[in-house]
């Protein structure tokens, strides 16, 4: 367990945000879930993803249709992914603990692991956010995400190549990394040995196994192994391609702070909401189809305050924190559009791998 901390003392501005979203719900009279709005389009999306993979896998169609079709398949995993798994992992999706659970296990039919993502995503970066050897979402091979991380020579590059990298982070999850975690019970390099129950390996090769029925086997009967796995690699791409970016626009842009705690007391000076706020950005929140493909995640600040809070009610709370941070003179960071906060990430990693001694 790691021995980072953050100050406990002087919390007035989280006692005071806290407060007043409590009483948002209770005035309201609504619960902090999701409600019919996310049921609908969550039945929209995974209806629309098994349509589209029974008409690639069973219906004839130009290829040009079906490599467009396989793009669409993609963004639609990273969109169940947004709305559905990340919102059960959360245990946001609905008061139902049956509809939680299985809302997470959509990213298993995806291809990844909801026992693996839950202890990355909702302790080790929700909690560490930002914070080198930690947060294992900064991990990523082959960039340098912020100046602590050592400089090697082929990050003069990663201006060039980081797409190809972000392209092929679904297709490294689902091939390598869930078996890199499973065999070392490490959820990252600096992570430490965990013993996994008997249940979740059952479920893991369970699901690794239907998974691979589902987009390698049947497919190849059905089309031939060159076009499944054709298809397969197109659809891939596009989901990891979506899910790095999503998260980069959050995290990893020009004005996100990556804080360092003390060297002897393993303290970081803020208090935790103040953290979250330093190091985490929104954008495009004032678009409808962003935050409504999304499921939110653009309001990402109220995601990292209000990690249980379903992102419904995002746009009723962003106000409140924002008057908050107004009035406790705490910088709250946002960008537009996704154009300028995607400018913001280009420019953040270009200056990153120009030189060693060069800090964003």
């Amino acid at each position: 367990m790691s021995k980072t901390s953050f100050s406990s003392t002087n919390k007035p501005f989280a006692q005071t945000l806290r407060l007043r979203v409590n009483d948002y719900f209770r005035q309201n009279n609504l619960a902090n879930t999701g409600n019919r709005k996310l049921y609908i389009k969550s039945a929209i999306l995974v209806s629309t993803a098994v349509g589209i993979y029974f008409s690639l896998v069973f219906l004839s169609m130009p290829v040009w249709i079906s490599i467009l079709l396989c793009i669409v398949l993609g963004v639609n995993f990273a969109t169940i992914g947004f709305n559905i798994m990340h919102e059960g992992g959360h245990q946001s999706f609905s008061k139902s603990r049956l509809l939680n659970n299985l809302s997470a296990y959509t990213l298993n039919m995806l291809g990844g692991t909801i026992y693996f993502w839950k202890q990355k995503h909702n302790i080790s970066h929700h909690t560490y956010t930002n914070i080198d050897g930690l947060d294992h979402d900064i991990d990523v091979k082959f960039m340098r995400m912020h100046a602590d991380q050592p400089f090697r020579w082929f990050h003069r590059f990663q201006f060039a190549y980081w797409f190809l990298l972000y392209g092929i982070s679904y297709v490294a999850w689902v091939l390598y990394q869930d078996f890199e975690k499973y065999f070392s019970g490490k959820m990252g390099v600096k992570g430490e040995k965990a013993i996994m129950p008997i249940r979740q390996h059952l479920i893991f090769w369970s699901t690794k196994l239907t998974y691979a029925a589902v987009y390698f086997v049947i497919p190849i009967v059905s089309v031939g192994w060159i076009p499944a796995l054709a298809g397969w690699l197109i659809a891939g791409i596009s989901c990891g391609f979506c899910l790095a970016v999503v998260f980069q626009l959050a995290h990893v842009v020009e004005s996100t702070q990556f804080p360092v705690a003390d060297a002897e007391s393993g303290k970081i000076e803020q208090e935790w909401m103040i953290h979250q706020l330093r190091t985490t950005s929104n954008f495009a929140t004032e678009s409808r189809i962003v935050s409504w493909l999304l499921g939110g995640l653009n309001f990402q600040v109220e995601h990292h305050l209000f990690p249980r809070i379903s992102h419904v009610h995002y746009p009723a709370i962003n106000k409140l924190v924002k008057a908050t941070c107004k009035e406790f003179g705490v910088t709250y960071l946002e960008y537009r559009t996704v154009g300028l906060a995607f400018a913001s990430h280009l420019r953040h990693i270009y200056k990153l791998g120009k030189h060693p001694a060069v800090n964003t």
